[in-house]
């Protein structure tokens, strides 16, 4: 029987320092894939890198030999990386452990965030690029199709993906909750490092109408604000834009507060009835704390949203528990696929045995001159099909029941050991698609 293995390197495992030094380029990986395939013990293999991973999925015949040529690959293909060090931070799964490991991947159960939505998207790109290299098959066809799935079904059966575990994220979605038609209203963000960016932009994805970005540097401002679709100015407009802002954000790196309880009192006093939001999430803050007890200001300080965070992944962790128990169901199915594959091939040179057994009886029946009637020789072919097909339908069926389980599988290999079944020889990537019902070649075909 086939083995699959996965080997590789994760954020469990190795830090930023030495998992860059295997994070491959689409061309290196592409690489990576067609040379490990000429190998003559791995028929199949799928190369997947992002930030926090890179694998390799095979299927293997020998798979001591395989394990070892996928981590000289890995070396090979690398920067600076030895063995010995590829050695101390790489994992190595077999068999059902490795489609557990991929399902898991896919349902980002294995993300450094769990729930996170790019890891589908990887997985996929990196079963169609090797399948574009013809580096797949049956069995990492099916593997990797019944990864995705595994991941839908985890997205959609479960919560693990709805709560915001970002603090971008959960910034924009108090301001959404605070302040529900955001289509209308003028969005102030005050700083131009990458934390305020993406919470603006979270803020714009929500539907927020207007928005201006004050930096400190004028140019900065401005460019962010191209970027979003907003309005960039310097610091001297601020008080202006205070009175304007339904929802604020800071996140500088002054040292001091930039905004003081005064100005918000100061915005406010002619809007009673129009309340402002100010989301803080800059350390040391940026908003000072007095501006909470203004009347018609809601302040959210750094602390605030990840308290939120924390309940978030807390959430996530418990909805988690679900999607393992739909993890190892689609692990079950798929292992009970890799066992069908296993007695299929017994199965057919059982039937082939017996339809040339029938057949040579046949034909010794009907002599060398044609001593039997056409309809004569039809009935007799009728007779004997039947009670071949019902000599032979419960063993088929045991056969495949049985081939679910190990100690079934021996059942099996007694079978074929019994009726002296000699199988056919196949190529080292296995029975091509068309012979399993169901599978198609390629990613492209399932849509």
């Amino acid at each position: 029987m086939p083995h699959l293995i996965a080997v590789g390197i994760s954020h469990k495992t190795a830090p930023v320092e030495q998992r860059e030094k295997v994070a491959l380029t689409d061309t290196t990986a592409r690489t990576m894939a067609r040379e490990l395939v000429r190998h003559p013990d791995i028929a199949e293999a799928v190369v997947l890198s992002t930030c926090n991973r890179t694998e390799v999925y095979a299927h293997a015949l020998d798979a001591g030999a395989a394990e070892d040529a996928m981590c000289e690959a890995f070396v090979r293909h690398g920067t600076g990386m030895t063995r010995s060090e590829f050695d101390c931070v790489r994992y190595a799964h077999l068999d059902d452990r490795a489609a557990a490991h991929l399902f898991r991947v896919a349902s980002s159960l294995d993300s450094m965030v769990v729930g996170e939505s790019e890891i589908q998207g990887q997985v996929r790109y990196a079963w169609e690029r090797c399948a574009e290299e013809e580096c797949t098959g049956v069995l990492i066809d099916r593997l990797f199709r019944q990864a995705l799935e595994t991941g839908k079904r985890v997205r959609t059966e479960t919560r693990v993906a709805v709560r915001a575990v970002s603090v971008s994220t959960v910034a924009a979605d108090l301001a959404r909750e605070a302040i529900p038609d955001l289509g209308g209203r003028r969005g102030l963000v005050v700083g131009g490092g990458q934390m305020a960016e993406a919470t603006a932009r979270a803020l714009m994805e929500r539907g927020l109408g207007e928005l201006v970005v004050i930096n400190r540097t004028v140019g900065t401002a401005r460019e962010i604000a191209e970027r979003l679709g907003g309005m960039g100015l310097g610091y001297d407009c601020l008080p202006d834009e205070l009175a304007k802002a339904d929802v604020v954000l800071c996140s500088t790196d002054a040292p001091h507060p930039v905004i003081s309880a005064e100005q918000v009192t100061v915005a406010l006093e002619d809007r009673p009835a129009r309340p402002m939001v100010l989301i803080d999430i800059a350390v040391p803050r940026d908003v000072h704390p007095d501006a909470s007890g203004v009347h018609g200001a809601v302040l959210f300080d750094i602390d605030d949203l990840e308290r939120v965070v924390a309940q978030h992944r807390d959430e996530r962790e418990e909805h988690a528990k679900r999607a393992e128990v739909i993890v190892g169901e689609e692990v079950e199915r798929y292992a009970g696929w890799r066992s069908g594959l296993a007695v299929t091939p017994v199965i057919t040179s059982l039937r082939e045995m017996a339809e040339a057994i029938r057949q040579g009886e046949i034909a010794r029946v009907a002599g060398p001159d044609g001593e039997i009637s056409a309809e004569e020789a039809e009935r007799i072919d009728q007779v004997t099909r039947a009670i071949l097909n019902k000599l032979l339908h419960e063993p088929t069926v045991r056969a495949r029941e049985a081939a679910t389980t190990i100690e079934g599988l021996r059942h099996v290999e007694s079978l074929r050991m019994l009726f002296g079944l000699n199988l056919p020889e196949r190529g080292p990537r296995g029975p091509e698609p068309d012979d399993v019902p169901g599978v198609a070649a390629r990613p492209g075909a399932q849509g």
